[in-house]
């Protein structure tokens, strides 16, 4: 497609689904934010771990070398204080000190050694970790892509943005720093506490005892701090949200002078947001605290229980040493754990919800054995289609309609009838939920949906302009749009013109959102954008509606000249746009009320008829409310 997928207006939208969104709008907000959390929870650490692996599972090598580097760093460390006892035994207590460099040579060579392999292991740790969530990140966004409108309709901006930046870099960190590592402080627990049984195994039996304390609240600061971290991404989603919101509409809230209204509401969620994070906090510094008072009492413990085996000449005074220095890297990875618990807790809160917009289900779904279709050879037909976007709130109503190759069609109704929906189905954006769209004859399920898509261009009343160049707006990279295909499109839309006042011709820079050109500049850029692609089927809704008078006589000119052997689908609002169609479908509440020519149906009292009639006095100042159907006045022709 070459324009940004159409939206259903609010007052095509059922009116169950418009009261609720104004209804979620009214609350606190919570409830729009946690819509998507429902299913968080459920989900197990191992299970989230497996789905993790699978990311990392390419890069294997890489992590074993991260593996095989740690028990050589741990392995550095866990000899630096059997090397101070060698030196107090042997050179300290006898007060012999030849030989005592030997050992602080050796002291400062393992130290090397052990910061060396670190970096190492950390590197490769990151190179992987980061590689993993480059194709995490892909595959989310591929799923985005993949969604149908419905999916972007309940989540905010904000809230999706929010899955791929903040929750994906609360995975960074796990896989970066977390999950290796945390192994290797198992592993180093392990090799210490052989150590320390060999050391003495009654000073290791006083440190021992503090285990069982240390592993009771670790699991109960597991379920506080899980939870915390759960409330806590889904607040940051919620500000995410509010502030793209905020940013979006500025100009909107400057303008009705809603600043401070929109900052209490930002001050509310901030605030909400500080409190989750603050009872993060709590639980991580309550949790690091107590492991330093639990180790500052052992060492104490084994200070006072080991003087007096020293005293006794049980233990010598370098071996009291060392054990002292074991204790203490003994709590460093029970300390690193609680912190990397902390931060792997963190990971799995924000896994969950990764893996929530991976889980997310495709509804516009393609067969294996999908047809391709390269241009349309007879038509489309809408057959007996019936289409709701929430449950049986139905937006179309048994509608049927034909439409031949080469041929113009309008589709006119009252706001909320249907129009818009109809090019969203269409295009299949949604699927129906009874009847059928065929395009020659087969329904649009059955073809590939790129294929299908590829025979539309569409235009719609709000054009979007994408950060690049004027030129790449028009082209959107999209394969086979040669230079002289953008000429002659920007030609027949008069975008020529406008090109021409640029110093930079199509390579002058479009800002974000085309903030940098007008309305009817920015409509102009979107008309050739789908001129170019020389599509099968031209879709324009309401495509002249944000422009101004003279672009928009420029426009129909050029529309009305296509109109004449081009498959054309108009949706308008403005009837003295779409008198020369072949055809016009007139809606009603999502049903067919009358079809045929713009003066077939002028003839006839009816739908048609009333509304050439309200905008006819509308241009005229109501002059002639009221005025007896004979006395009906034709529509202006042209512009």
């Amino acid at each position: 497609m070459s324009e940004t997928t159409p939206q259903p207006s609010s007052d095509e939208m059922p009116t169950d689904a418009k009261n609720s969104q104004d209804t979620s709008a009214a609350k606190k907000t919570d409830d729009r934010t946690m819509h998507d959390e429902r299913e968080l929870g459920r989900i197990s650490d191992i299970a989230l771990m497996r789905r993790l692996w699978r990311w990392m599972r390419p890069y294997k090598l890489t992590f074993l070398a991260c593996l095989l580097l740690l028990p050589a760093a741990y392995g550095m460390s866990l000899l630096q204080p059997h090397l101070v006892q060698l030196a107090v035994d042997r050179h300290l207590v006898p007060q012999h000190l030849a030989g005592l460099e030997v050992y602080a040579f050796a002291f400062l060579a393992s130290v090397v050694c052990e910061y060396g392999l670190r970096f190492g292991q950390m590197y490769l740790m990151q190179l992987a970790g980061q590689r993993a969530l480059r194709d995490l990140r892909c595959a989310a966004f591929d799923r985005l892509q993949q969604l149908d409108l419905a999916f972007f309709h309940r989540n905010p901006v904000g809230r999706v943005m929010s899955r791929l930046t903040t929750d994906v870099d609360a995975l960074n960190e796990a896989l970066s720093s977390g999950v290796v590592t945390i192994i290797g402080d198992l592993t180093m627990l392990a090799a210490i506490v052989v150590i320390l049984l060999l050391k003495n195994w009654q000073l290791a039996l006083i440190t021992f005892i503090t285990v069982p304390v240390l592993v009771g609240l670790t699991a109960l600061f597991r379920i506080l701090m899980r939870k915390a971290y759960r409330v806590s991404r889904v607040k940051i989603a919620r500000l995410n949200a509010n502030l793209q919101e905020a940013v979006t509409g500025m100009s909107i809230i400057q303008l009705f002078r809603h600043e401070q209204a929109s900052f209490r509401e930002y001050e509310e969620i901030n605030r909400d947001y500080r409190g989750a994070a603050f009872s993060m906090i709590r639980w991580d510094a309550m949790l690091y605290a107590i492991v330093e008072m639990i180790s500052s009492i052992t060492i104490a413990l084994i200070i006072w229980y080991g003087a007096g085996q020293a005293i006794n000449d049980l233990v010598t005074l370098g071996v009291l040493v060392a054990f002292i220095q074991y204790v203490e890297k003994f709590f460093v990875p029970i300390r690193d754990l609680s912190q990397k618990y902390t931060m792997v807790q963190s990971a799995m809160a924000a896994s969950e919800r990764i893996f929530q917009l991976l889980d997310e289900e495709v509804t516009v779904l393609e067969d294996d054995d999908a047809l391709p279709i390269a241009r349309l050879e007879r038509g489309i037909e809408f057959r007996n289609v019936w289409f709701a976007y929430t449950d049986d709130n139905w937006v179309l109503r048994d509608v049927s309609f034909s439409i031949k190759r080469g041929e113009s069609l309008a589709l006119v109704g009252h706001t909320g009838a249907g129009k818009s929906t109809i090019t969203a189905l269409l295009s299949r954006f949604y699927d129906v939920q009874q009847g059928h769209i065929l395009v020659d004859g087969v329904d649009i399920r059955r073809y590939r949906v790129d294929d299908l898509r590829a025979l539309f261009s569409v235009v719609l009343q709000d054009g979007f302009l994408f950060t690049g160049s004027l030129g790449d707006n028009v082209t959107l990279g999209v394969d086979g749009v040669s230079s002289a295909d953008v000429d002659h499109a920007a030609s027949i839309v008069g975008l020529d013109r406008l090109v021409q006042r640029f110093n930079g011709g199509y390579d002058h820079p479009i800002l974000e959102r085309g903030g940098n050109v007008s309305t009817g500049e920015r409509q102009l850029i979107t008309f050739a954008r789908a001129l170019a692609r020389r599509p099968d089927v031209l879709v324009l809704d309401e495509a002249t509606a944000n422009v101004d008078t003279e672009t928009e006589a420029w426009i129909q000119s050029a529309i009305e000249r296509m109109l004449s052997h081009q498959t054309s689908i108009v949706v308008a609002h403005r009837l003295s746009t779409i008198q020369r169609v072949d055809r016009i479908v007139v809606l009603h509440h999502g049903e067919v009320a009358q079809i045929g020519s713009h003066d077939e149906l002028v003839a006839v009292d009816g739908i048609y008829r009333t509304l050439v009639r309200l905008q006819y006095e509308s241009m005229q100042g109501g002059g002639t409310v009221g005025a007896p159907a004979g006395a009906l006045p034709q529509a202006p022709q042209g512009n």
